[in-house]
């Protein structure tokens, strides 16, 4: 499938008093130029990685120089590098039981892949880490603390656990990032990783890194941060510009084999639905029209959920049907089409969904199917999102299926939400679908977690 494509913009900054900024044209900076070390460079210049994001320039001076940072930035900004190498720079080797250093993160997915992209650098400098999350062997987890670990990336309900058990302490903890932060707001994991940040005793540094930096956010900022500095990269229009959108009216009898026909042109898509059933429904649904497709929700068990992933990520099961346990957190390359197959909840998760596909800037194609009573229900999440694409109704035959980056949509909110204003709210209700009965499944609130950094549990540099 072509996608049109834009380029890929500059990004500049909002002019706020309490935030610092500074023109920013890529290319400028090396990592170098940043104050990495040579060893660190070797790493990165191995990897091929040579140019650092917005967010790693503004953001890697501060941490080096051993300030708290509240960073503001979308997924797939390149985040954990903006955090991983200033916390390699400064971590120093630890007691077991007593890490040096913690990254919190909402989901099991985003502690492996973070780990995953931590263990070079850290056996660049002889540094131990492992990830930590629930549905994993915990006596694995254990066994790890007890011989050693300077660098924990966790989830906070399995970190919970262990430290109630007296498996591992933070008293000697001087390196604190909370990670996508916003989403442990979602799920309801403040509480959780406040527990945590109030036994760390003595001084720390803690960098912040979300989509958001207001609401609960600025209060753990206000209740944990020592004078931060904060970066944002701000573009209003960076996630929509870097993204082909269709909105594509459909009817029940022909959705299925709409979602299909897109998917067979694509090379790798992930389609999204709003229940651990309808994910497994799907992807057989999918599989019986010569698609190879897999689910992957929080109700597998995890040893299935990397196996999934490992296949999706290679290419030999191009299409991923997912709940949004996979929303935030996951980083596969080469996702050219996202499809939500159910609406989400609201424009967050839409924009949160998308963002699987034009990572760091680069382009893909994000489709929206839309029953008829859903469509008052996509209008506010449009509005919401700063989204003007027009709802194109199709039937399964429409040969527009085939290449969806070959042509334009009209601009202009979905008819639906022209005659729904009037009314006392164009927003979707409550306890169901634009009124219709049917109230959806709650978020799901589960720590996810395991055990491991590339997915073998206990990542180590040569101590």
């Amino acid at each position: 499938m072509s996608i049109a494509t834009s380029p890929r913009p500059i990004v500049d900054f909002e002019p706020d008093p309490d935030v610092t900024t500074f023109s920013l044209v890529e290319g400028e900076t090396t990592f170098a130029d940043l104050g990495i070390a040579p060893d660190l460079l070797a790493v990165l210049t191995k990897r091929g990685i040579t140019s650092p994001f917005p967010i790693q320039t503004m953001t890697i001076p501060d941490a080096l120089a051993g300030r708290d940072v509240s960073g503001k930035a979308q997924t797939g900004s390149g985040k954990t590098l903006a955090f991983g190498l200033p916390l390699i720079e400064r971590t120093k080797t630890a007691k077991p039981r007593r890490p040096h250093a913690i990254v919190l993160v909402p989901t099991r997915e985003l502690a492996n892949q973070v780990a995953e992209e931590l263990s070079p650098l850290a056996a660049a400098r002889g540094l131990w880490l492992c990830a930590i999350y629930g549905g994993a062997s915990m006596y694995r987890q254990i066994q790890a603390l007890r011989q050693g670990v300077d660098i924990v990336i966790a989830t906070p309900g399995r970190l919970n656990d262990l430290l109630e058990r007296g498996e591992m302490s933070v008293s000697a903890v001087k390196n604190v990032v909370l990670d996508e932060a916003d989403q442990m707001a979602d799920m309801g994991f403040l509480p959780q990783v406040e527990r945590i940040l109030g036994q760390i005793e003595g001084e720390t540094q803690t960098l912040l890194f979300s989509a958001t930096l207001d609401g609960a956010i600025r209060t753990l900022v206000q209740r944990y941060q020592k004078d931060p500095v904060r970066h944002e990269v701000v573009s209003t229009q960076a996630t929509v510009d870097t993204l082909a959108q269709r909105f594509i009216g459909v009817t029940p009898e022909s959705k299925i084999e709409i979602a299909s026909r897109i998917c067979a042109g694509a090379k790798r898509v992930i389609v999204f639905v709003r229940t651990t059933h309808g994910a497994d429904r799907l992807a057989e649904q999918l599989g019986r029209t010569g698609l190879r497709a897999a689910a992957i929700h929080g109700r597998l068990s995890q040893s299935k959920r990397e196996r999934t992933l490992a296949d999706f990520a290679r290419g030999s099961m191009p299409v991923l049907v997912a709940t949004n346990v996979a929303a935030r957190g996951l980083h596969v390359d080469g996702i050219d089409v996202v499809i939500h197959y159910d609406p989400p909840e609201d424009h967050k998760v839409y924009l949160h969904r998308s963002g699987r596909t034009a990572r760091a800037g680069e382009s893909g194609m994000v489709v929206t199917l839309v029953l008829p009573i859903e469509e008052r229900e996509v209008a506010a999440i449009e509005r919401a999102a700063g989204i003007d694409v027009a709802l194109v109704r199709m039937d399964a035959d429409d040969e527009r299926l085939l290449d969806l980056g070959a042509w334009e949509p009209p601009r202009g909110l979905p008819d639906a939400l022209s005659y729904s204003r009037g009314r006392t709210s164009t927003a979707p209700a409550r306890n169901g679908r634009g009124g219709g009965g049917g109230g959806r499944p709650r978020r799901p609130s589960g720590n996810g977690g395991g055990y491991g950094a590339s997915r073998g549990g206990y990542s180590r540099g040569g101590r």
